[in-house]
This record gives C-alpha cells, sequence and structure tokens, in this order.
C-alpha cells in the first residue's frame, strides 16, 4: 500500500504492528523535517498516530499542553495531535484548525478512532473486508489488501454521470467508502466502524451586526488564516490565476514575507478567452513575487491524461484538473508547499449560476411584486449591473431556460448544476441503473433551516461540490509531492460567513461581494472590477477538432471501448463533431473511458 502511495510522501516511510493492527505513513516532510516522523508514537507506547495534513495552529496547541504538564520531543504538529487526542479524546478535533485525515490506535482500549477535517480537504477512505477494516489515502491502495476486488459501483455511476461527482460517503469503487468531510469513525477488530459528524455548516442569520463588522472580520480572518498557513521548514509559494481568490491569498502572503514569494500560473495560447495571465502578472508585480508561468498544450494533455485519472482514482468536477496539474508541477520545481484560493466561490459564493438563478428569480418577483427577502433578495434593477458576467453564459442560460421557467427552486436548481443532459443519448440502455439521484439531491438542497435560495445554493455547492473540487486539489498537487493549503477554508471564515444576511452576501447581484469588499485595499483594480469570470478553461473543444481529434476518436471509439459495451457509438461520433464551447459531455466520456481502463488490472502502477 505503501508503495502505491509513494509519491504522496517521499521524504520517509514507517510502518508500526501491533496486535489487531497495523499502521503505516508515507511522509512528506513541512514541519520538523528530523525528528517529525511516522507512525508517531506516545511516550508510553499505549498510541499510535498516522497522519496527513498540517495542524496551522499547533503552536497555541502546544503550549496549552505544555500547561497541562505534557513534555515533547519533537517540533512537530504530529506529536501536538497525538497529545491532543490522548488530552481531550475525540474531542480534540473541535480544537484543530487545519487539514487533515487522521488514524490513532489505542494500544489499551484497542480502538482505532479517525477523522477528517470539516471541509474534506484531505482524503481518507475505507473498506470493510469481512472482519478486516482497512483505509488509505488513495483509493488505488487497496488493491494491495487481500480479498479486494475493484469493481464499479452503479449508483456512484449514475451519481457520476448526473454531476461529475459522487454524493455522500459513496464513491465509483464498490464497498469503498469515503469518510465523509467533518466525520470521525472508530473501529474495534472484527468490528463494524462507527461513524459521527462532529462538525457541520450552519446558517443561523445574524440580524444584529453590520454589513461593515462582516466585511472587517472576514479581513481579519482572512489575514489570520493566511498567517497560520504560512507556518513551514520548506519553501512556500502561492498559485496566481488571476481572479479574485488566488489574487488575494497571494497577496496577502507576499505582505505576510516582505514579497519574498514565489507564484505560479497558467494559461493557454489558444487565444484571450483561455488565458487570464495578465491579470497574474499585475498582481505578481504588486506583491513583488518571483513569477513563474506555464502554458499547456494539446500533446501534453495527450500525454498526460491517463496518468491523471490513474492519479485521481476517481474523476470528479472538470478539465480543470489538467492545467492545475501542469501548474503543480512547475511549482514543485521551486517549492514543497503551496497557497491557493480554493473554496472562495463555495463559502462567498462566486459562482455565475447563482446570478442566472436570481436573475430569474427576480422576474418572478417583478411579475409577482413579491417582496419575500427569503427569496427575492434583489430587485431586477438592481442586479443589471451585474448581468454583464452572464456574457459568457449564454449556452448555460439557453440550457437554464430551455424547458420553462418558475419551477420549484430545487428543480431549477438541479438543471444548473446537472451535467447528464446526454446521459440517455450517449449510454447503451442497460449501463443506467434504475437509481435515480435527484431526491439524493433534493434531500441535501432543501436542508431545513435554509431560508434563501442563495444559502440553499451554496449549501448545496460546499456540501457536494467542493469535496470534488479539493479532490482533485489533493490528487493534482500530491502527485508531485507538493502540499497545497487552501487559506479561504479556515473554518472560522465559513462559520461568520454562514450568519451574513444573504442579502449583503450578495448585495446588487455582486458575486463574493463581501470578500470583494474585504480585499479591496490589496488588489489591483484591474482584478478587482473583472466581470470575465474564467475559472481556467480548457481549449478542450478546439482541441478535439484540431490535434486530439486522433487521440479522443481513438480513445472512444477504438475498439477497447466499443467491446465495453456501454457507449452508443453513433452519438459519440456525433458528439466529437458537435460539442457545445465548454461542454463537459465529452469530458464525461473520455474520464469514465479513461477510468474503466485503471479497472482492467492496471491500477497499482503510473500508466
Amino acid at each position: 500500500m505503501l508503495d502505491v502511495m509513494a509519491h504522496r510522501g517521499p521524504d520517509g516511510r514507517g510502518v508500526v504492528e501491533d496486535d489487531g493492527a497495523v499502521l503505516g505513513h508515507c511522509r512528506l516532510a513541512i514541519i520538523d523535517l528530523v525528528t517529525g516522523d511516522q507512525p508517531m508514537r506516545s511516550r508510553d507506547e499505549r498510541l499510535v498516530m498516522t497522519f496527513n495534513g498540517e495542524i496551522y495552529n499547533y503552536l497555541e496547541l502546544r503550549q496549552e499542553l505544555i500547561q497541562q504538564g505534557y513534555a515533547f520531543a519533537t517540533s512537530s504538529d504530529t506529536e501536538v495531535l497525538l497529545y491532543l487526542y490522548d488530552c481531550y479524546g475525540p474531542e480534540c478535533v473541535h480544537r484543530l484548525n487545519g487539514m487533515f485525515a487522521f488514524a490513532i490506535w489505542d494500544r489499551k482500549e484497542r480502538r482505532l478512532f479517525a477523522a477528517r477535517d470539516r471541509f474534506g480537504i484531505k482524503p481518507f477512505y475505507w473498506v470493510q473486508l469481512g472482519d478486516a477494516f482497512a483505509f488509505a489515502s488513495e483509493i488505488k491502495a487497496f488493491r494491495c489488501v487481500a480479498g479486494y476486488q475493484p469493481r464499479p459501483d452503479p449508483d456512484g455511476l449514475a451519481e457520476y454521470l448526473r454531476f461529475q461527482f459522487c454524493l455522500g460517503d459513496r464513491t465509483l469503487f464498490m464497498g469503498v467508502h469515503r469518510l465523509e468531510p467533518g466525520h470521525t469513525l472508530e473501529v474495534e477488530p472484527a468490528g463494524r466502524p462507527s461513524i459521527k459528524r462532529y462538525w457541520d455548516l450552519r446558517f443561523d442569520i445574524d440580524t444584529h451586526h453590520t454589513e461593515a463588522y462582516f466585511i472587517d472580520r472576514v479581513k481579519v480572518l482572512l489575514g489570520d488564516s493566511v498567517r497560520f498557513q504560512l507556518r513551514s521548514d520548506v519553501p512556500i509559494g502561492a498559485y496566481l490565476s488571476g481572479g479574485m481568490d488566488s489574487s488575494a491569498i497571494a497577496s496577502l502572503a507576499g505582505d505576510f514575507l516582505g514579497g519574498r514569494i514565489s507564484t505560479f500560473t497558467g494559461g493557454f495560447r489558444e487565444g484571450p478567452t483561455f488565458d487570464e495571465t495578465s491579470y497574474a502578472r499585475s498582481v505578481a508585480k504588486r506583491i513583488g513575487s518571483n513569477h513563474f508561468e506555464v502554458f499547456p498544450t494539446a500533446a501534453d494533455f495527450e500525454r498526460d491524461i491517463a496518468r491523471l485519472i490513474w492519479f485521481m482514482d476517481e474523476p470528479a468536477a472538470g478539465p480543470g484538473l489538467f492545467p492545475q496539474y501542469q501548474v503543480a508541477r512547475l511549482a514543485r520545481d521551486h517549492v514543497k508547499v503551496i497557497l491557493g484560493g480554493q473554496g472562495g466561490d463555495e463559502v462567498f459564493g462566486g459562482y455565475a449560476r447563482y446570478l442566472a438563478c436570481y436573475l430569474e428569480e427576480c422576474l418572478l418577483g417583478a411579475i409577482e411584486e413579491t417582496t419575500d427577502p427569503s427569496r427575492h433578495i434583489l430587485s431586477m434593477s438592481s442586479m443589471v449591473p451585474a448581468l454583464p458576467t452572464l456574457r459568457h453564459y449564454k449556452p448555460m442560460l439557453q440550457h437554464f431556460w430551455r424547458d420553462g421557467l418558475f419551477e420549484p427552486l430545487d428543480r431549477r436548481y438541479l438543471r444548473l448544476v446537472d451535467r447528464g443532459t446526454a446521459i440517455q443519448e450517449l449510454y447503451q440502455p442497460d449501463f443506467l441503473t434504475g437509481y435515480d439521484p435527484t431526491e439524493a439531491f433534493r434531500e441535501i438542497f432543501n436542508r431545513p433551516g435554509i431560508e434563501s435560495l442563495f444559502n440553499r445554493m451554496t449549501f448545496f455547492d460546499m456540501r457536494t461540490l467542493l469535496p470534488a473540487l479539493l479532490h482533485v486539489e489533493d490528487r493534482v498537487s500530491m502527485a508531485v509531492s507538493l502540499e497545497s493549503r487552501v487559506p479561504l477554508l479556515d473554518h472560522r471564515i465559513a462559520e461568520l460567513v454562514m450568519t451574513v444576511p444573504p442579502a449583503w452576501k450578495f448585495k446588487d447581484g455582486r458575486l463574493k461581494h463581501l470578500l470583494r469588499r474585504a480585499v479591496e485595499h490589496i488588489l489591483p483594480e484591474e482584478v478587482l472590477k473583472r466581470q470575465d469570470k474564467m475559472g481556467f478553461p480548457v481549449p478542450l473543444v478546439q482541441w478535439t477538432a484540431g490535434p486530439l481529434r486522433d487521440f479522443f476518436r481513438d480513445t472512444l471509439l477504438g475498439r477497447e471501448a466499443r467491446e465495453r459495451g456501454i457507449y452508443r457509438v453513433d452519438a459519440v461520433e456525433r458528439l466529437l463533431d458537435h460539442e457545445s464551447p465548454f461542454g463537459r459531455d465529452l469530458w464525461g466520456l473520455l474520464c469514465l473511458e479513461l477510468w474503466y481502463r485503471t479497472l482492467d488490472g492496471r491500477s497499482t502502477r503510473c500508466p
């Protein structure tokens, strides 16, 4: 298992065997490079821990534990976490500020305790094979466990075809579960795991404070989060896309470090629609960073995509996976830790589909002359200045309104996030299961206690899309042995933003209004006022019609794919010639086909 995941930790490895339990660890050394090896034992030999991630407030926790009589043999955050559990037991998770997936074996109680961070930044998978319980950071490691055979999960496939990610604890592999974000797990030898949620998003709206108060609190907490996450004993850098999120993080980090930071960005030469490097250069110039750029090509895509699906274990989210990997590889040539802006769209509300959904709601509100603030927090006139943000999203709007208007809110948002509009056309009928994920979607979207449409949309995305994007972030960084940190996902920031009245979070239809106001003093004006939100688009449709035409046809229409018997060949042929701009159907087909190939006996070695 350690051999399969060696890319995650090339700096050392260890194994601890005990009666009934074996723990292993591949180390990527970031803090305490000399004495922080794992698995780590407590001084009395009772506890053994393997830990993936970083505890950013470990210095403060260490001082608390010293005052309670604990003595430390290392300067690592690992030892702090180990003794925090010794002191507080499972309740220790509430005191952690960080990204983590860890497991602690209690030799005396013969019990394994595991936990995953609040947002799912770090992965944790588990399987139960008879009386044996196994866990790992990557699914491919289970191929080494006796009795495990990788098989597709039909329900997981149904969810992937609809959303390009799975819901809840489900994966694309039968019997393989993910420990969901904000959950703990306990299991004893030959027992079944007991799983509990220890943290969740709460939308207890604060009507007592002003908008200015919330802007100031975001500013303070964001600065504190970046300061925490700059703790490292190895070189640190920052992603810099040219968007507001990564620009804010890079700017704060650069200010803290006096400009002594490297920044990394990527773009495509296929035209301005696929290149925002000019914005990144503007930010890099302001903070005085050592700036690096990469421009991936179609040849890079053809060379790397099968490897990326292997690293991913299961495909998730969109084609941004490919350029993210290229930028991560560039960054790893210069640093070992990277800060990024992941999470800003989900926490602060940055997706253009939010604007599309409210455009329809404002139209309905104007027609009905309703002023219900739980639904219509905007008027048509107030959101008009924000509409240019939708300039590049006309295909999305056409799809959104194609089959009517003013349906129930859950049905409307499902239409915006549903990636499976061509499922019936592209796949053979016997491949599609009877399971329909619609009800699972509605259960999440219609969670009790969330009144406003804006909060329902962001809650669904934080519960489902965000873990999928963090899956991508983890895999592309770990593929090159790079630690990726995401300061916008400090839980204190999310907890604050969830209490803000929706009318202030989406003021006048401006996406990420609170964050924009909180960082306006540190960003160049051209970045702050951008309305051409990109999100690292990939010229995949252009490549499919040009340099990658043969690659896509050979992969999706070749003998191996035809013999698999799950695609409608004629429909795939039509799609190859008529994929819509920024369409995701071809991407979903390619990822699924390459994923199936990892099931054909090659998933313990990289292609």
